[in-house]
């Protein structure tokens, strides 16, 4: 009981000590020059999103853009939405998309097509779904300069609509707080130590496009690490930093649908490695929910010493949700997050071991 404390403790420190090389996107480094910037939103079948989105658009505070949205067949009315809420605004063009190219992946797709439309020295890869403070943009192109980064990204504050939002949707800032050495990603050249969210990608254009930007990723499900991954292999800097103060998404309507995105990304994210998976449920059960079968056993049986590991898993959490902007009451439930987590993690093991597919927005994929 003793040592699993200690270790959990150990958790706790460690990632206090890991979120100080995390910076915040806002900052007060002086501009001193509005370059281009594209911003580049690829959309298909977003009708629910496409009226807040452009609102948000047209509220960015940022003299020197162009905003390029790729519609991309949508079954729904995203087209027609998008023309009656751009109105004449001539900072806007709409791009209709082409018939997905085999061996590419819809949204790599939507991203390349975007490139190939786009002007600025900058390039800001937004989601539909994702809305960002009116000066995001300066934040994000001032984080790029102070830091010599040929990329910023990070993972934004979440919205949640469903409780399987609310169990899975926070674990995604608890895994990268927890187990990414965020210094050795932000101040190193090193593949293996890289994060990023496809939500926001803040790229400097020449970078991206020297490393063949998202057309060397057609095939990634999980394009976003492998974009940021190829830049530190080409010598260029990544920059993760905590997007919460200014970049908001909301990701996911039902919990069929936070089921079938996670269940898309999760094994792939680790490389589709069978002994991975293994270690990660290893790990998870013993360190996390195990603690919370000693809670219940030291609650009925009037033993504090067993409830301890448990509020000590809780403590660890709410460390990474204050950083996160996640209501720490979610904190409460780390255990039942870990098993919907690796409930998952398995699924998404077995379609792809058993040649199933996954599906996303009416495409599927292997």
């Amino acid at each position: 009981m003793i040592i699993l404390m200690s270790i959990l403790l150990g958790f706790c420190i460690w990632t206090i000590i890991n979120l100080t090389f995390l910076p915040n996107l806002k900052s007060d480094f002086t501009l001193h020059e509005y370059p281009l910037i594209s911003v580049l939103v690829p959309m298909r079948n977003e009708a629910r999103n496409v009226q807040k989105c452009i609102a948000m658009l047209k509220n960015i505070r940022y003299e020197n853009i162009e905003i390029i949205i790729y519609e991309d067949q949508s079954t729904d009315s995203t087209y027609s939405l998008l023309l009656q809420e751009i109105g004449d605004d001539a900072r806007f063009q709409v791009i209709r998309g082409e018939p997905l190219k085999e061996g590419w992946i819809g949204k790599v797709h939507a991203c390349y097509q975007l490139r190939q439309h786009a002007h600025g020295r900058f390039l800001a890869f937004i989601d539909a779904d994702v809305t960002l403070h009116q000066h995001t943009l300066t934040y994000a192109i001032a984080r790029a300069k102070q830091y010599n980064a040929s990329l910023v990204t990070g993972f934004p504050k979440f919205y949640y609509t469903n409780w399987l939002d609310k169990m899975l949707i926070p674990m995604m800032h608890f895994i990268v707080y927890f187990h990414l050495p965020i210094a050795l990603a932000n101040f190193t050249k090193i593949p293996a130590t890289t994060a990023a969210n496809g939500a926001f990608m803040f790229f400097e254009t020449a970078s991206y496009d020297h490393v063949g930007g998202h057309a060397a990723v057609k095939s990634s499900l999980v394009e976003d690490i492998h974009i940021a991954q190829r830049l530190k292999r080409h010598g260029y800097r990544v920059l993760l930093t905590n997007v919460t103060d200014c970049v908001h998404c909301h990701m996911y309507e039902t919990s069929k649908e936070t089921w079938e995105g996670f269940s898309k990304n999760i094994f792939v994210g680790i490389g589709r490695s069978i002994p991975m998976a293994i270690g990660l449920t290893l790990f998870y059960s013993l360190l996390y929910i195990v603690p919370l079968i000693f809670g219940v056993y030291g609650v009925t049986t009037w033993q504090p010493l067993f409830i301890l590991p448990f509020i000590i898993t809780v403590i660890h959490k709410m460390i990474c949700d204050i950083a996160s902007k996640t209501p720490i009451v979610y904190s409460l439930g780390i255990s039942g997050s870990v098993v919907a987590l690796l409930c998952i993690l398995w699924r998404s093991v077995v379609l792809s071991k058993t040649g199933g597919a996954y599906t996303w927005k009416g495409r599927s994929y292997k």
